[in-house]
């Protein structure tokens, strides 16, 4: 159970090469505001220290006619469906109509999935996402499969969270289903390399690992625009986690991985983000989030030179006081860290008596 947490800043750039920002402000909610021609910024409130996302609107056109795609929904509070209803009843009043062509959904965390159902039965408009983040989502809700709270807690108690923290996390677990009171039962399958006509455009569905399992985002040649979900951020580093059902994943390689293929994309493409303001700078912003980790990395492999746990290692990747939502994806970070090190023969993964999993430096 896993979305967008607030997480250490990346490492520092050169000024030169900071995120350059176009627009000095972000739309109120409710509030649409055009960023480039046929496109509109919604930003929705989150319950949670990350207080808001980043959703789209697509001018579109089908063979029933004018139209708009919706891309991500938003997280199922009251205050996100009054927005959804104020947005919907202002595109009925313009000239091309409030029908919803599609409802495009990057993956499967409750911020973008969460009223994908709600918005499809009410408008109308098909769901489309990837395999993947489908069936994570059902299994995630359902807890089934090796998905849910008991073996996410087994996961952090075999790597030394106290009995104490995991009750607490156990304590406020639930915002999955909170934050998604239901899930479509049928979707349009999205794959890597589709192109998606959006309009007067195509998109190209490109595909990240790391944060999810098969999350996509929709790149514009035509108009050097990137909507990139989770997978790249202006100015917080997404969450990049291991999960129970994947222990022994390498996820955070899977996550560079999928930022290295962004570097086809020209420098100056316009980076819509799910968190934080659109942004230019998509090479140095991949830059800073490979330095970003290897810091980390680095401090990890340093404080192993006697055996550390994951739950021991919390103070050295995260320096502020962690509430139990935010030590849920710390430990998931701390463990994909430690897994890369591991992978890359730098640390030695040990097995305790005690039944804790602890790493070492080789």
């Amino acid at each position: 159970m896993s979305y967008p947490a607030p997480d250490v800043p990346a490492a520092s750039a050169n000024v030169d090469r900071l995120p350059r920002y176009p627009h000095a402000r972000s739309p109120a909610p409710g509030e649409m505001l055009e960023v480039a021609p046929g496109v509109r910024w919604l930003r929705m409130p989150l319950p949670f220290a990350l207080d808001h996302i980043n959703l789209w609107l697509l001018e579109d056109q089908d063979e029933v006619g004018a139209g708009w795609a919706i891309v991500d929904t938003g997280f199922a509070l009251p205050v996100v469906r009054e927005c959804w209803e104020k947005i919907l009843a202002d595109l009925a009043a313009t000239p091309r109509g409030g029908r919803i062509t599609r409802i495009i959904v990057t993956h499967f965390h409750p911020d973008h999935i969460g009223l994908a159902d709600w918005l499809s039965a009410r408008t109308g408009g098909p769901v489309q996402m990837t395999l993947g983040e489908y069936l994570t989502a059902h299994a995630v809700w359902n807890e089934i499969g090796g998905h849910g709270t008991q073996p996410m807690l087994a996961q952090f108690r075999a790597h030394g969270l106290s009995r104490d923290r995991c009750a607490a996390i156990e304590a406020a677990s639930g915002n999955y289903n909170r934050g998604v009171p239901s899930l479509p039962t049928s979707f349009r399958r999205l794959f890597a390399g589709d192109s998606l006509v959006i309009g007067d455009h195509c998109w190209e569905v490109r595909i990240g690992f790391g944060h999810s399992p098969e999350h996509v985002a929709l790149y514009c040649a035509a108009t050097q625009l990137l909507i990139s979900g989770d997978i790249l951020l202006p100015r917080i580093s997404t969450n990049i986690s291991v999960y129970a059902v994947t222990p022994h994943a390498d996820s955070l390689a899977d996550y560079l991985g999928s930022l290295d293929r962004l570097r086809d994309l020209p420098e100056e493409t316009l980076v819509l983000p799910s968190h934080g303001l659109p942004f230019h700078g998509l090479h140095a912003r991949v830059d800073a989030q490979h330095a970003h980790h290897a810091e980390r990395l680095a401090l990890l492999e340093s404080a192993c030179t006697q055996p550390r746990s994951a739950a021991d290692l919390l103070p050295t990747l995260f320096e502020r006081e962690l509430d139990p939502h935010q030590t849920m994806f710390a430990m998931g970070e701390a463990i994909a860290h430690l897994n890369r090190l591991e992978r890359s023969g730098r640390l030695r993964r040990q097995a305790g008596s005690d039944g804790v999993t602890r790493f070492v430096r080789v």
